[in-house]
């Protein structure tokens, strides 16, 4: 659509803050409007932390068009190899040579406008990796016999500065990862950044991965954690593997990975120039999510089985193929009511998963409602439904999964034991099978519940079982406490979610609450296929609980007697 066009019910697709033709104020216009879209620091508003692209222009390759900085200085601005092509490390046919003195500096600048004309509080940095990579330097007096093109040399042979060519010595290649990378140790201690949150993609296109040892310099930079992820994923939809011993470490804030300074095996950048940056670290660290403004929605994540990107012009080549999602039986729209009953579940099982782990919860945008791009895991190219938030869906919430996920985000923010600043203890936190204090790690587990302790008498009970067979759990004994059914994935709305609200009253809560006691007073509850549910401890009230287990005995009674007379009369017909 046109620029100036009104974006009515829906949002625009993101655009890069830094990118000189992108749609923008007059140049010598004033700031002021658009620093008014963000705040002034004193205002009460949510934290604003644009994502910045400082990895690749829209140049494409080195046959593409002069649209940004190659008109600038195309040696300077770009990763070139000797001859003339670009390095491709951002997926997108170059890369933003960002170590370079003048590269590195532009970016700081950038940086610094943000924060002080615009008041923003941090950055997510797309690609970050790249921020870490050796640039490339060029010999302004050397040049290519055939082509008549200067040559370019790696940052250790030559660095082109005011003086002229300046030796570096360090001997390191072109597009070599660095240990101590002076762009990412420039803006973890300037001094007008000092305040600023820093996020790290911390991966790249070429195949680079640095979760759990981006170079922190001392806890500056948290990680989107993408192993988080897709151990969620995995576990979730009932994979075979390390799963579930995967997935309780995730719920811990993934200690394996941020705590520990022992890198794994394959772990080529932990074992090498990373290790420095390995461990230390307290679940803040962890930028955990589930979905991105890259790959499926949540709602195609439990949708398709496999990408869909036909409309991007690309015969379906581009985007991410290993999605680790699961179709629930059919692929696409479904008008199966079993299928789409199940994709419920299962938004609500990663949900529940996400916002009960420690660490950072992310949600990306227009989840709340199940937004779909169908199947389309890389819209970049789409001004159109795909990508716009649709406010009218979010407003009819058919599903109800806006109210749930509304209410969870609550419940976490009211509940300490969730928002810890570091790891859970032996004291804090019991793993359970479906008895307490049995936990299943082998390959083939499917469910994994704990007890969450807040340190003075109450807590949690968290159960997520990703089988195809319902499971019944013993539920640990607290003495002088009782535990009441907070959420079930299995059920359908309003009835997901037992908070008082404009869809349920006190009365319907305590109503539910106690068509369920049946089963916690006798410290007993099922848990359906596919799904998740919670129970909060709360003190136990002596009357109310010897009624409950009279009425359960009375049932009992009854339930036998009519059993028995069942039998006898089969037996003598």
């Amino acid at each position: 659509r046109p620029h100036s066009a009104p974006l009515g019910p829906h949002s625009a697709p993101t655009r890069a803050l830094s990118a000189p033709l992108g749609p923008h104020s007059p140049p010598l216009g004033p700031t002021r409007p658009h620093s008014a879209a963000t705040r002034p620091h004193s205002a009460p508003l949510a934290p604003t932390r644009p994502d910045v692209v400082f990895n690749h222009t829209a140049e494409g390759n080195e046959r593409g068009p002069t649209i940004s900085f190659r008109g600038l200085d195309n040696r300077v601005y770009y990763m070139l190899a000797p001859g003339g092509e670009y390095y491709n490390y951002s997926g997108c046919g170059n890369t933003l040579n960002c170590n370079q003195p003048v590269v590195r500096q532009f970016i700081l600048d950038c940086l610094r406008y943000w924060v002080t004309e615009y008041h923003v509080d941090g950055f997510r940095f797309d690609l970050a990796s790249i921020l870490t990579r050796a640039p490339s330097a060029w010999h302004p007096q050397q040049y290519d016999e055939e082509t008549g093109q200067p040559v370019a040399m790696s940052s250790g042979e030559a660095i082109v500065s005011a003086e002229g060519i300046m030796t570096d010595g360090a001997g390191v290649p072109t597009g070599t990862p660095l240990p101590d990378p002076p762009l990412v140790e420039a803006i973890s201690e300037d001094p007008v950044l000092r305040n600023t949150k820093l996020i790290a993609e911390a991966w790249d296109c070429d195949g680079l991965n640095q979760v759990g040892a981006f170079p922190h310099y001392g806890g500056r930079w948290s990680e989107w954690n993408g192993k988080f992820r897709d151990v969620v994923r995995n576990f979730i939809k009932g994979t075979d593997g390390p799963w579930a011993g995967d997935f309780a470490s995730a719920v811990c804030g993934s200690p394996n990975i941020y705590a520990n300074s022992q890198p794994p095996e394959n772990d080529w950048w932990g074992n090498n120039g990373g290790r420095q940056w390995r461990g230390g670290r307290g679940p803040s660290a962890s930028i955990n999510f589930v979905t991105a403004h890259d790959g499926f929605t949540l709602a195609d994540v439990v949708s398709y089985n496999n990408k869909h990107n036909e409309a991007n012009g690309e015969d379906d080549r581009d985007g991410e193929a290993h999605n680790n999602s699961w179709n629930c039986g059919e692929e696409g729209p479904s008008g199966k009511w079993e299928v789409n009953r199940l994709r419920q579940r299962q938004i609500r099982n990663m949900s529940s998963a996400l916002l009960l782990s420690c660490g950072v919860p992310m949600i990306t945008m227009g989840d709340e409602y199940g937004h779909t791009k169908q199947g389309n895991n890389n819209t970049y190219c789409h001004d159109s439904d795909l990508n716009y938030v649709r406010w009218d869906q979010l407003a009819a919430d058919p599903s109800g999964f806006h109210r749930f996920i509304r209410l969870l985000i609550n419940f976490r923010r009211a509940t300490p034991a969730l928002q810890r600043t570091s790891y859970v203890t032996d004291k804090d936190i019991q793993w359970h099978g479906e008895l307490p204090n049995q936990p299943d790690w082998s390959d083939t587990s499917r469910l994994v519940a704990f007890t969450l302790s807040d340190g003075k008498g109450g807590g949690l009970y968290v159960a997520f079982n990703t089988s195809h067979m319902p499971r019944l759990l013993r539920l640990p004994a607290w003495a002088g406490r009782v535990w009441q059914p907070l959420v079930d994935t299995s059920k359908v709305a309003p009835y997901d979610f037992l908070a008082a609200d404009g869809m349920l009253s006190a009365a319907d809560v305590a109503a539910a609450r106690r068509s369920l006691a049946i089963w916690t007073a006798d410290h007993t509850y099922p848990v359906l296929p596919w799904s998740c549910i919670v129970l909060v401890s709360a003190p136990e009230d002596p009357a109310s609980t010897n009624m409950i287990r009279c009425v359960c005995v009375c049932m009992c009674v009854c339930f036998v007697g009519r059993c028995f007379t069942a039998v006898h009369a089969c037996v003598r017909g």
